[in-house]
């Protein structure tokens, strides 16, 4: 009896785990988890013309000003009609550019980098950038693919939480032949009317879109070469007038 006695307590040594043996992330406890559809102050909405509505929730507790831009933007109109003008297939789609190209972005002024803990996970929504950090403006990019190699160096500002088979049907090329667009965007607060299918209209800014050289498809055209290395999601700095 004594020898069992012993082993129970030898057991019951090894199970126990001391208290100042645990490791807490003091970060944990203030991370915030996806909101019920009552916080629609922070639901963007998105219409695409791959045929559905993508809700994605912002996150102004991590990113408040990117939020705050976006919101402002969605509320004046400026994403409705806009391209997907660079998506690359296991990597991400990037929009939000009136001129179609990756130059572009809103007249308001750039936007102060808000690098973050949040991952770039599959649904991850971040802003996307010129080589200078505090360069944010209008352009975002939706992530495919996990792609945490971008982690803290592009500012994540929100997540898609339904939806996303729609982001995953978006038209593949830098640029698309014939790119997807964002027909209408809504802060759910405002009491946006329910999703309808329908032809996309180009903003006149736009016109119609551009096939560059080597992008062309059909039959005799040789597919262009992939890259061997992808280049993050950039907003590229227009070129100066001679």
């Amino acid at each position: 009896m004594r020898f069992f006695a012993g082993m129970l307590a030898v057991l019951g040594s090894l199970l126990t785990v001391p208290a100042t043996a645990q490791i807490i992330d003091p970060n944990v406890a203030g991370r915030a988890t996806p909101p019920l559809t009552t916080d629609t102050q922070n639901l963007l909405l998105l219409d695409l013309s791959t045929g559905g509505r993508v809700t994605i929730w912002l996150r102004p507790d991590v990113a408040p000003l990117m939020v705050e831009r976006v919101k402002t933007l969605t509320r004046q109109h400026f994403y409705d009609g806009l391209p997907f003008h660079r998506v690359i297939d296991g990597f991400m789609a990037q929009g939000g550019d009136p001129k179609g190209d990756g130059t572009g972005g809103s007249p308001l002024p750039d936007v102060k980098a808000e690098f973050n803990y949040l991952p770039h996970v599959r649904g991850a929504v971040s802003a996307a950038r010129s080589e200078k950090e505090d360069s944010a403006n209008s352009q975002f990019f939706i992530v495919f693919q996990p792609r945490l190699s971008l982690d803290k160096k592009y500012t994540v500002f929100g997540r898609v939480i339904d939806g996303m088979q729609y982001v995953d049907a978006i038209e593949r090329g830098e640029p698309p032949a014939n790119p997807s667009r964002i027909t209408h965007a809504y802060i759910a607060a405002d009491n946006p009317p329910a999703y309808v299918a329908g032809p996309v209209v180009a903003p006149p800014a736009l016109g119609a879109p551009v096939t560059l050289p080597g992008t062309a498809t059909g039959p005799g055209v040789a597919k262009p070469k992939l890259a061997p290395v992808r280049k993050p999601p950039v907003a590229k700095k227009a070129a100066p007038k001679k």
